[in-house]
């Protein structure tokens, strides 16, 4: 791959994936001058691994492979906690700069606590179906069946869905 090539591909896949890159960032830090440090080792990564980049899946897949797995070595080698923002059945909540009101911001408080509880693999999956991926790109991406994926996704949900039901 000429040098050019690797800057266009580079160039279009960015732009089709950055808001993705940084939610996924994001929710792995405790604030946006993190999520914004993390979201550039990502794209260095990115950078590097291009010339390596096979074409055997497409290179959204590729992409969020790469971002899920330097999240989850950044998460390993940080002694912080990490926040999340996520929606379950009945329960949305979006991450906005805004003030909240004080019921939301309890919900948020509560589903927060229930998402840390989750490990690092669970977590990425949830990730990953917030993001709208299908199965079978949350599989490839993970490295886990479809079908695991499917049942791992209906775990999660009830097991945040029982947490969210023992805090209230």
């Amino acid at each position: 791959m000429t040098i050019k090539n690797t800057e266009i591909l580079f160039t279009e896949a960015f732009q089709e994936n950055k808001d993705k890159i940084f939610r996924i960032c994001r929710s792995y830090c405790d604030n946006k001058e993190d999520a914004e440090d993390l979201f550039q080792e990502v794209l260095i990564n990115i950078w590097k691994s291009l010339p390596s980049f096979k074409e055997q899946s497409s290179i959204n897949t590729w992409i969020y492979r790469i971002t899920v797995n330097l999240c989850l070595r950044t998460r390993h080698f940080s002694s912080k906690k990490k926040k999340i923002v996520i929606h379950v059945d009945g329960v949305e909540l979006e991450n906005t700069e805004e003030e909240i009101t004080e019921d939301k911001n309890e919900e948020f408080k509560k589903l927060e606590a229930c998402v840390e509880k989750l490990d690092g693999i669970n977590k990425s999956i949830v990730l990953l179906y917030l993001e709208d991926l299908s199965y079978k790109k949350i599989s490839e991406i993970t490295g886990l069946s479809e079908n695991h994926v499917a049942v791992k996704i209906k775990r999660i949900k009830n097991k945040l869905l029982h947490c969210l039901k023992n805090k209230s």
